[in-house]
């Protein structure tokens, strides 16, 4: 047979109908029933099906829906038809589903809206092109021209005009459901997939840009229902929902102003999930008890999202609007996100839900994400088994820098950085529920709450978590909740050492089955040359490894419980004998070194750290601060700069820098029970972005204060409020994430003693902290000249 086009007929209105008999009467004719229906003549029939592909093929004309052609065309019910259009009409028996011919479609414009035949070839039609919704034949003949045939998969590639890279949408788009399909970013003129705006992980900047239209509401980016689609080489922004909006709690806590509440569909920049996900019910009205997972919802797989800005406009500005969420892989198998920038999400930067085994995160910059929702960098829940998150940079986002919430299967979490963590929110690093997760070779650094922290409901046992190094925590580098500890607190930061286990029970009411920490048999160890023998207790069949404390304070300033500081360097490791004495030597150590120990049994997980020994005799107090970094200055990420050269110099003499003083206001003031910033309060803030600028080494923490008016919670959340206006200002006008901290003292630090209406003004207000991270005194100023006086009472 010569060249012929291949069309079939979707969802054929007809093809259940021999499920129901209301159906079939719709489409039945009166005197043709299922009973004779055999009897119908041959002749008759073909007459029939000439005259239905007559129509499909005035449908492609005039663009009329295959549906509606369908409808018009037909009445007697078979389950697929199939027409062979050349130059006569062939009839097949077979009912088998052929996919649409694999296009290599370019998009040369910028446009969006109606699909009509004109002279640009939009994104939109694009979609629809390879998910077979839209022919070739609707095109017009310059359209016709950007699209060829291909071999394999079909492609998405662009050639926009320079001017207009940035695609802007007037409404979602078609779902990516072509399998196999590719989204090249990569293939827009003046793409350099050699160059890189970061230096820690080279990701290409992107060209294009797909955004909503200014004053478009559009809730997701990219929806892939598809096996085997790739995203490559774009920025995605934008994109969010208004949620829907209830009254929470009591209206004396909650101030009586509806609060956002989740939306009942996935939003984000890019989406993975079956086709029709929730709440869309057109499969079954009412839908029934197993929706939206019925036996034909097959999750899409091996999709690979790689080298995209999600969140994150070109000029690498702050959004105007800013995305719900990054990649939600909301039910998806073998997902790949690599070498990705994800920033400035009101969520989570990647968050799975329903099911998402085999998921690998890698190769990341994840930046000030959780700003106004789900506060965690990534968010893991649903059915994970065999998953992974390795050599990210998670960095400066408002939560956790990985929360794993109740998932089931394993998941391993390796060679990250996860540092600056915890910006609004004092969370742990690393949190984890469940069982046989790995936590290893991690740099976990600057996080406003402990290191790695397991949970003790749902049970959790068998996680391991090794050779990471921790630095600059506030909290235990390791801590096992425990079942008797389940507020809030225990669900972000932890509970602190655990007592030694002295019941069976406490296997099942501990993470990790409260495997307990090493013990040494003395504080103090005499170091011979330079090696030292540690001895110590840990349960029998464990592995201890010791650690190297390199932060470790004690007094007013420790930010650590005594006894406990960051495991900074693992030294080796030792079996613990079956009576639960470990003993081992340790070279490269001197006088003055602090040395902890943690212990590993395959059977139950990794313990606590051990309290502190000391090198040699304590004479002194000892007090270690942080590690000292090459670059003092906080920093998520850096530019690329060639490698010079530099001759070998005498390093110079460090001399103590001189105490900075500036004049910087220190606070800003708010209107009675108000949190937005005034536009006299947005002036004073500025002269702090100014001297901020000025001065990269200097960090700040944010403190929202109110007046004694109220209950302490509710005065405690609108602090909070104010702390995180006040820092989302400055995060708008370029102050970095990683150089801000917020929390909420209430009522609980006021100005003055006095009640009138001038000493309430100045207690409503967010105060500034600066710091250096040299160490060095800075000089600040009050300021009044934005308080906001309430209305005088008569």
């Amino acid at each position: 047979m010569s060249s012929f086009k291949v069309r079939w007929l979707l969802d054929f209105p007809l093809r259940k109908a021999k499920d129901s008999p209301s159906k079939q009467s719709k489409f039945h004719s009166p005197n043709l029933g299922d009973r004779n229906f055999q009897k119908v003549a041959q002749p008759n029939f073909s007459q029939t099906l000439l005259s239905l592909c007559s129509s499909l093929r005035d449908a492609t004309r005039t663009r009329t829906t295959l549906r509606e052609a369908a409808k018009a065309s037909t009445r007697f019910v078979f389950p697929l038809t199939l027409c062979l259009l050349t130059s006569e009409v062939a009839l097949s028996q077979t009912p088998s589903l052929p996919l649409p011919i694999s296009l290599r479609v370019i998009v040369n414009s910028n446009q969006d809206g109606n699909i009509q035949p004109d002279a640009q070839l939009t994104l939109r039609e694009a979609i629809e092109l390879v998910n077979g919704t839209l022919t070739v034949a609707q095109l017009s003949d310059v359209e016709k021209a950007l699209v060829q045939p291909t071999t394999g998969s079909s492609r998405i590639e662009f050639n926009l005009p320079p001017t207009a890279t940035t695609i802007l949408l007037q409404q979602q788009l078609p779902d990516l459901a072509s399998p196999g399909l590719v989204i090249d970013g990569a293939s827009q003129p003046g793409y350099d997939a050699a160059g890189s705006a970061t230096a820690e992980i080279a990701i290409p900047i992107p060209v294009v840009a797909i955004a909503p239209a200014p004053g478009k509401e559009i809730f997701r980016g990219l929806t892939v229902v598809a096996d085997g689609v790739t995203i490559r080489g774009l920025s995605i922004y934008g994109f969010n929902a208004s949620p829907i909006k209830q009254q929470l709690g009591n209206l004396l806590i909650y101030d009586g102003v509806p609060k956002p509440v989740t939306l009942t569909t996935p939003p984000g920049d890019i989406v993975i999930s079956h086709r029709l996900p929730p709440p869309n019910t057109k499969k079954q009205q009412p839908p029934n008890s197993n929706f939206p997972f019925y036996n034909q919802d097959v999750p899409p797989k091996n999709v690979v999202i790689e080298n995209n800005w999600l969140g994150l406009p070109i000029d690498e500005k702050v959004p105007s609007e800013t995305s719900a969420f990054g990649v939600y892989v909301f039910n998806s198998q073998g997902t790949t996100i690599r070498r990705n920038r994800i920033y400035y999400h009101d969520g989570s930067a990647i968050i799975t839900s329903v099911r998402g085994e085999n998921t690998l995160v890698q190769e990341n910059i994840i930046v000030s994400n959780g700003l106004a929702g789900m506060p965690d960098a990534l968010r893991i829940e649903g059915v994970v088994n065999n998953s992974q998150i390795t050599s990210n940079l998670i960095c400066a986002n408002d939560g956790a820098g990985v929360y794993l919430f109740k998932p089931e299967g394993n998941l391993q979490i390796r060679d990250n950085r996860i540092t600056y963590n915890g910006r609004r929110l004092r969370r742990a690093a690393v949190f984890l529920t469940g069982s046989n997760h790995q936590v290893t070779n991690n740099e976990i650094s600057y996080q406003t709450g402990p290191g790695v922290v397991v949970t003790a409901f749902p049970q959790s046992q068998r996680n391991i978590i090794q050779n990471n190094t921790f630095a600059a925590l506030e909290g235990l580098s390791i801590d096992l909740n425990g079942q008797r500890n389940l507020d809030v607190n225990e669900w972000q930061r932890g509970d602190g050492p655990n007592p030694k286990r002295n019941s069976g029970n406490r296997r099942l009411d501990t993470g990790n089955a409260a495997i307990n920490a090493p013990e040494f048999t003395t504080r103090e160890f005499l170091p011979t040359g330079n090696s030292v023998t540690l001895q110590g207790k840990a349960d029998p069949g464990s592995e201890v490894t010791i650690y190297r404390l390199g932060d470790y304070q004690q007094g007013k300033q420790a930010i650590y419980q005594t006894g406990y500081g960051a495991l900074s360097q693992p030294l080796t490791s030792v079996a613990v004998d079956e009576k639960g004495n470990f003993s081992v030597t340790v070279p490269n150590v001197k006088v003055g070194d602090i040395v902890s120990a943690i212990a590993t049994d395959p059977k139950y997980g990794t313990s606590e750290p051990a309290i502190a020994a000391f090198i040699g005799p304590r004479t002194t107090t000892p007090s270690l601060p942080p590690a000292s970094r090459q670059n003092p200055v906080p920093q998520c990420t850096s530019r690329p700069v060639p490698p010079e050269p530099v001759p070998p110099t005498t390093p110079p003499t460090l001399i103590p820098p001189a105490p900075i003083k500036i004049r910087v206001p220190r606070n800003v003031h708010f209107a009675l029970d108000k949190s937005f910033i005034s536009p006299e309060s947005a002036k004073v803030l500025d002269r702090v972005v100014e001297v901020l600028k000025q001065y990269p080494s200097i960090i700040i923490e944010i403190q929202g204060h109110t007046d004694p008016r109220a209950s302490n919670d509710y005065n405690l959340a609108l602090g909070r409020r104010r702390a995180l206006s006040t820092r989302n200002y400055l995060l708008r006008q370029g102050v970095p994430p990683e150089r801000m901290t917020i929390r909420s003292l209430g009522e609980t630090q006021r100005v003055s003693e006095g009640s009138n209406r001038v000493d309430y003004a100045r207690d409503r207000r967010a105060e500034i902290i600066f710091k250096d991270v040299r160490g060095v005194e800075i000089i600040i100023e009050g300021q009044e000249q934005d308080l906001q006086l309430e209305p005088e009472r008569r």
